[in-house]
């Protein structure tokens, strides 16, 4: 059953949400972006697995100038059909939402067959470093602070050679560094690779169940940016996860961060911590672990937010296709119920194939919606299965109030051009106050999709102190009206990338709100009196607002 507070909240909400919004929300403006990059899976007709599964993409502020740049990552020829160089890529912002690739000489410029990406301070210097995952080794990549990048990993300690995805940086243990988890895939090479097939005669893509699976790992940060394997000791050895993706969040509310991690084909896992740097497998117990029929699904990107005010994180979840991509709503005492299709999400989304997913609020109203980045893994799968194709549209699941949420992709004609969707982050790329989108596609073009909301924002940037440099496990609240807005500053999420650190509210309408408060790993509260709409605040943990800028007129 739902909450009552939930119900309350549910309630209460203005009916003019159920209605949707006039024109289009995103307009592809990937040729005008500057971003010119095109996906390498090195496909050349073996069908190894992992040429299908990547790869992702993050927004992040590379050079500390408040422009958000993106980097996108990029796979490989396999050795026995070498037919040419192919590198990940750094577009810096030019600080107008146009992009100019810096790749050659920024230490990004390497051959990997590479997966996913999160970014944080590792060593609390004040600039944000890289980890690269890949089939095979995984990189560290320590920022010098001009938006170049060393190869750290040696020194790091990571020793990562597994078939490795998604990541995230997380300060597990509150002691003002960021340790990273690593979400480790199946035991596949060329050599081990198994013959599938769809139709009983021609080799198609396999799914995982015909490969053991790998433990995911996490690496405790020493304060240095070099890491521990702590995997085993805390509690998350587990050689039969076959892990696609992960988000951090404190779903029992007590002051920890936990770990929801979706897994392909095995039931999803969530890790809470115990505080004293171990974790308790909780995922069946708090209903994530399956579907409603008691079946693990193939669940590849996750992300974690209040999407109805209740108080208390939710969870989104991609999945396969003919599988109702899962919304679990937090009730508040440790466990889930599945929303998908009392939502409407599920029912929606229910032939699609889902990678990346995130919460994100693009219509700036003050409730989070939902983004979907679809595309299949195998590319003939249209003649096995008629009504599902390989190529996919995504899907932009606007809130429209009462735990229900509505697919407006369609209103925006760009939106609803089909593409083999992977990673997926937003960011606000042009400084307007609103929230852009970048999506990765296998074997294919990234897409920019920018924003074209009138309304305007209230973003908030966290500077850590005590805490971690990034500050990732605060939590920024903000009282706008009758309603109490909240972030927690994450890494990771979605499928192998990771959106912007920022938060962005949006007001509903207001001109002003508050007051803003940011609570801190370490216990320190800052506290802003009032925000107005339109502007940028900075706050620095034991400062409160260290800066104020306005922010750039809507495009």
């Amino acid at each position: 059953m739902r909450t009552a507070a939930a119900i309350a909240i549910a309630a209460a909400l203005p009916v003019a949400l159920s209605a949707a919004a006039d024109g289009p929300a995103f307009r592809d403006m990937t040729a005008e972006s500057g971003i010119v990059f095109r996906h390498h899976n090195g496909a050349f007709g073996k069908k190894y697995l992992p040429e299908t599964m990547g790869s992702g993409v993050a927004i992040v502020d590379i050079e500390g100038d408040g422009d958000q740049d993106v980097v996108l990552v990029n796979g490989m020829d396999w050795p026995e059909r070498k037919r040419g160089t192919f590198t990940s890529a750094l577009f810096r912002n030019r600080g107008d939402g146009t992009f100019e690739d810096a790749t050659r000489g920024s230490g990004l410029d390497f051959e990997a067959q590479g997966m996913g990406i999160a970014a944080a301070d590792i060593d609390n210097d004040g600039d944000t470093d890289l980890f690269l995952s890949a089939l095979g080794a995984d990189r560290v990549l320590r920022n010098d602070g001009k938006g170049r990048f060393t190869d750290a990993t040696a020194a790091s300690g990571i020793k990562e050679s597994d078939f490795s995805t998604s990541a995230a940086f997380v300060d597990h243990d509150k002691d003002g560094d960021a340790d990273l988890f690593v979400c480790n895939y199946v035991r596949w090479t060329p050599a081990t690779d198994i013959r599938c097939t769809l139709d009983g005669r021609t080799k198609s893509y396999c799914t995982p169940q015909p490969y053991p699976g790998s433990s995911s790992r996490l690496y405790r940060n020493d304060g240095s940016g070099r890491f521990a394997d702590i995997t085993k000791a805390a509690g998350l050895e587990d050689a039969t996860g076959k892990a696609l993706g992960v988000a951090v969040l404190d779903y029992d509310r007590d002051g920890w961060p936990d770990l929801a991690v979706a897994h392909d084909t095995q039931p999803n896992r969530l890790y809470r911590n115990l505080g004293n740097g171990a974790f308790e497998e909780r995922g069946l117990s708090a209903g994530i672990a399956f579907d409603e029929n008691g079946r693990a699904r193939g669940a590849m990107g996750i992300d974690a937010a209040d999407y109805d005010g209740s108080g208390y994180p939710s969870l989104v979840i991609g999945n396969f296709s003919n599988e109702m991509k899962s919304l679990y709503h937090n009730e508040g005492k440790g466990f889930f119920l599945d929303s998908s299709a009392a939502s409407g999400l599920g029912p929606a989304s229910l032939l699609n194939l889902t990678f990346g997913a995130f919460f994100f609020d693009y219509d700036l109203d003050g409730w989070l919606d939902v983004f979907l980045a679809n595309g299949h893994v195998e590319n003939d799968v249209q003649r096995v299965q008629e009504n599902v194709s390989y190529a996919q549209a995504p899907h932009l699941m606007r809130n429209v109030g009462g735990g229900r949420f509505r697919d407006f992709a369609g209103a925006s004609p760009d939106l609803a051009r089909p593409l083999v969707g992977r990673g997926a982050a937003y960011g606000d790329l042009d400084g307007d106050g609103d929230l852009d989108v970048v999506v990765s596609t296998n074997g294919g073009p990234a897409r920019v999709f920018r924003n074209l909301a009138t309304a305007r924002g209230v973003r908030v940037q966290v500077r850590g102190v005590k805490s971690n440099r990034s500050g990732l496990g605060a939590e920024v609240r903000l009282r706008s009206g009758a309603r109490n807005l909240s972030h927690v500053v994450r890494s990771g999420s979605s499928y192998c990338s990771q959106s912007e650190l920022a938060a962005t509210f949006g007001l509903a309408g207001g001109a002003s709100a508050g007051p803003l408060e940011v609570r801190w790993p370490s216990g320190v509260v800052d506290t802003v009196p009032s925000v107005t709409a339109g502007e940028l605040v900075i706050v620095e943990e034991g400062r409160g607002a260290v800066e104020r800028r306005p922010l750039k007129p809507a495009r």
